[in-house]
């Protein structure tokens, strides 16, 4: 496959699952192996590409974040929803942090995609479960989330550090555990989205930035864009999706792309 289709269909994988709960790293890891890429210099491309998804979610709610923004020095509210955020993600920055060393070692797990595969199907069966069986709701607005409440869903976050574990899916399943309705999870995982993967990029970024190669650029530019305007459309319709349907279509995505995986390592062919 040329260099040019495979940055597409990594940027789209990237941009498609970032912001839904089925695990955009699994995903991608899947992806790599079914396309036999194993030159390390396509994860120094997906590092990069990962930026292009967090800016869908900083294009489309880029009014009412620089309202917060500009609003900080006179408004609570503002602040309040400033401070949840932050509240949020100081979990999983520390324990990323502190772990990285571990979580890249399970990562070169030689049994990774088997990992995956399972947390897969059973993150599936997770989501199924609370999505039909989740306590009701108490908290409706995604930018006005009680601190407490903030502070533990970052903590379910931590769960997604582990292969196979969904950074959305995790942030959602604890949100509404805690009560929180499921749009509303939905656009506070988007607004957690924006920190934590800009942090994650920097420190990936700043660790590989030496296997970075300036003649694939193009590669990179291309990547970049698809991820940017997949994860635009997911952003934009995702919402309102899950209002109609709620989760359980991802949580069966889940489990069939898990199952189908396992298929086709223990399958003979």
């Amino acid at each position: 496959m040329p260099d040019w289709l495979t940055a597409i269909v990594l940027g789209l994988v990237e941009g498609l699952t970032e912001f839904i709960p089925v695990s955009s790293t699994g995903h991608l890891l899947l992806t790599k192996i079914a396309l036999g890429l194993t030159d390390t210099s396509w994860d120094t491309f997906i590092v990069l590409i990962q930026l292009g998804a967090v800016l869908a979610v900083v294009a489309l709610y880029f009014q009412r974040l620089w309202t917060v923004v500009i609003g900080l020095p006179t408004r609570p509210e503002a602040r309040r929803f400033a401070l949840s955020v932050i509240l949020g993600c100081i979990p999983a920055f520390a324990a990323g942090l502190a772990l990285h060393g571990v979580i890249k070692h399970l990562f070169d797990n030689p049994y990774i995609p088997q990992i995956i595969c399972v947390s897969l199907i059973v993150g599936g069966v997770i989501l199924l479960i609370v999505d039909k069986k989740a306590p009701a709701p108490r908290e409706m607005d995604g930018m006005a989330l009680n601190l407490k409440t903030a502070f533990f869903i970052g903590l379910f976050q931590c769960l997604s550090l582990l292969p196979g574990v969904s950074r959305s899916g995790s942030t959602i399943v604890g949100s509404m555990l805690l009560g929180v309705d499921r749009k509303a999870a939905a656009e506070f995982s988007f607004f957690m989205a924006i920190p934590i993967m800009v942090g994650a990029f920097a420190l990936d970024l700043l660790k590989n930035y030496k296997d970075i190669d300036t003649s694939q650029a193009g590669i990179i530019a291309i990547g970049f864009v698809v991820s940017f305007l997949s994860g635009l459309l997911v952003v934009k319709y995702m919402i309102d999706f899950v209002g109609k349907r709620g989760f359980t279509p991802f949580a069966w995505w889940r489990i069939v792309v898990g199952v189908v995986g396992l298929g086709l390592i223990y399958i003979p062919r």
